[in-house]
């Protein structure tokens, strides 16, 4: 295995928004707390252990040690709940959905990530710890953004006709995606893989979820937490009433949004009035205040009074949705920074004033390495017609054009005619405006029509050149089509899965684990 490193300049799919997230933090310097980078987690430290109560400690160890109650091999992620008691003990955290088998790869790296960063904090910090945290989207209620998975080019898609929370859902149906993937790795009885399969069950999809990633990252010590917990809920049910009132965060958000319209930044979200939903199992819907009443889509309205009262009795029953789901994390665990994608870090530009409104420590934010894979059958693609990791970030157009004339017999290079071309032009004006000036116009216009009509021998020539080469010029398609899915990163389609056919996960993870460095921020590349 061979590890290359690419600036993300090169990569066609990202945007200046995410380069600047990366490489340039100090430009969002008034949205941010402080830049992503290992000097300022110092100071970070001490700013959040000031914040952060230990009676806060206290109840978050209660809960994890509630929900791992039933879970097996709980070593190293026990011995890190239990940190989680002492005040020099903080967290590093990335959330995501509930993908269908961990769905796409940068699900997988997202959570290596804040793992790489929690060793390193150690490291540089002796004297606090750092526990790496997986926070588990189990309220969001968008099922069709998590029901389909890649693996090995053909989708899994698990059918449900369940609404509300995604956490909740019944398994139901899951069982047969669960062995049609199996199937994949038929041919490998005796892999790891299969076992890990069988860890993809419990009472809900949060269970599920939470069996297969610790099985999977168990011997980092990475804690899972599910939030849809009345526990914690009651912990942030100060702000959620603050939000039922007065509306703090539509406000805050609304200020931000228009400076960083002037500056000429990405508005990722946009703020309700209210910005928190009322769940019960099967059911999440928006909270609408008009003229005093609270209204919910197919329930009665509820005056301010029994809001609160609501409140006050099932506070578990209110959830905050992109806009206050940072602020909730950040409440309650003793976080430090959070790591993520360009899209999620763009809402968190916006969310300072929220966190400030309230007197909460704005975390750090850092994009999540990004990794391009290229499994050992693409790499053999690669070298048999010579293909560069540069020559990866041409469009197939110019990798095509660029190979035929490389391997033409002739090596078609059209220089030398050019610069006679050129030489021709040049003196056929100078002639011309020499004799008759007003013949200048008419003078271009045939010298366009004749570089036209060398184009199109150019062009015949390079087609004529390319027929020569049509199982390279596949092979090139291959490989692009293979790296580059549809168009876009691979690592946003493609299932973390494809890369262990053989069924031997650890081995892969293991190989991803040693790749992944939470202080690099360009493209990482692998190859077999």
């Amino acid at each position: 295995m061979e590890k290359f490193k690419v600036n993300r300049e090169k990569i066609n799919q990202v945007g200046q928004q995410h380069l600047n997230l990366v490489y340039s933090q100090e430009k969002f310097s008034k949205y941010i707390n402080k830049s992503y980078e290992l000097e300022s987690f110092k100071s970070q430290i001490e700013e959040k252990k000031k914040s952060y109560l230990y009676s806060q400690r206290e109840e978050l160890v209660q809960v994890l040690s509630d929900q791992y109650s039933q879970v097996k091999n709980t070593g190293k992620v026990q011995e890190n709940i239990e940190l989680l008691k002492r005040e020099n003990t903080f967290t590093v955290t990335t959330g995501h959905q509930l993908s269908l088998f961990t769905g796409p790869l940068y699900f997988i790296l997202k959570i290596l990530h804040v793992i790489k960063l929690s060793e390193k904090l150690k490291k540089e910090f002796p004297s606090q710890n750092f526990v790496p945290i997986y926070w588990m989207a189990t309220e969001d209620h968008d099922f069709e953004e998590i029901q389909t998975m890649n693996l090995f080019g053909k989708p899994f898609t698990w059918y449900s006709e369940q609404n509300g929370p995604v956490g909740r859902f019944k398994l139901q149906g899951l069982g047969q995606v669960r062995e049609e993937i199996k199937a994949m790795f038929s041919n490998h009885p005796d892999a790891d893989i299969n076992s890990l399969i069988e860890t993809y069950h419990g009472e809900n999809l949060a269970d599920a979820t939470r069996n297969l990633v610790h099985e999977l990252f168990k011997k980092y010590g990475l804690i899972i937490i599910d939030a849809d917990n009345t526990k914690l809920k009651k912990m942030f049910a100060p702000t959620i009433k603050k939000e039922l009132l007065e509306s703090f965060s539509f406000n805050a958000v609304e200020e931000t949004n228009k400076q960083l319209i002037i500056d000429g930044s990405k508005i990722q979200v946009n703020p309700r009035e209210i910005n928190l939903f009322y769940i019960l199992d099967g059911f999440r819907k928006r909270i609408i205040k008009e003229n005093g009443v609270y209204t919910i889509d197919g329930m009665p309205s509820f005056s301010e009074e029994e809001m609160l009262a609501e409140l006050d009795k099932n506070p578990e029953r209110f959830s905050p949705n992109v806009i206050l789901r940072p602020l909730y994390q950040e409440m309650i665990l003793p976080n430090l920074a959070y790591v993520g994608g360009a899209g999620e870090l763009s809402y968190w530009l916006q969310l300072k004033g929220v966190f400030d409104a309230v007197k909460c420590t704005y975390p750090m934010i850092g994009i999540r390495n990004s990794v391009l894979w290229i499994d050992g059958a693409t790499s053999k693609k690669m070298t048999k017609i010579n293909l560069e990791i540069d020559d990866l970030f041409e469009t197939k157009d110019a990798l095509k054009k660029g190979f035929v004339k490389n391997n033409s017999e002739g090596k078609l290079d059209f220089e030398a005619i050019d610069q006679l071309q050129k030489s021709l032009s040049d003196e056929i004006n100078r002639l011309v405006t020499s004799i008759e000036p007003s013949m200048k116009g008419y003078a271009s216009a045939e010298d366009s029509r004749l570089i036209k009509q060398m184009e199109s021998l150019k062009a015949k020539l390079i087609k004529t050149s390319k027929s020569k080469h049509e199982s390279s010029l596949k092979t090139i398609d291959q490989v692009i089509d293979k790296l580059f899915p549809n168009g876009g990163l691979q690592e946003r389609n493609v299932n973390f899965f494809s890369f262990c056919p053989d069924g031997d996960y650890k081995s892969a993870l293991n190989m991803l684990y040693n790749c992944i460095d939470s202080a690099e921020k360009d493209l990482i590349i692998i190859k077999e």
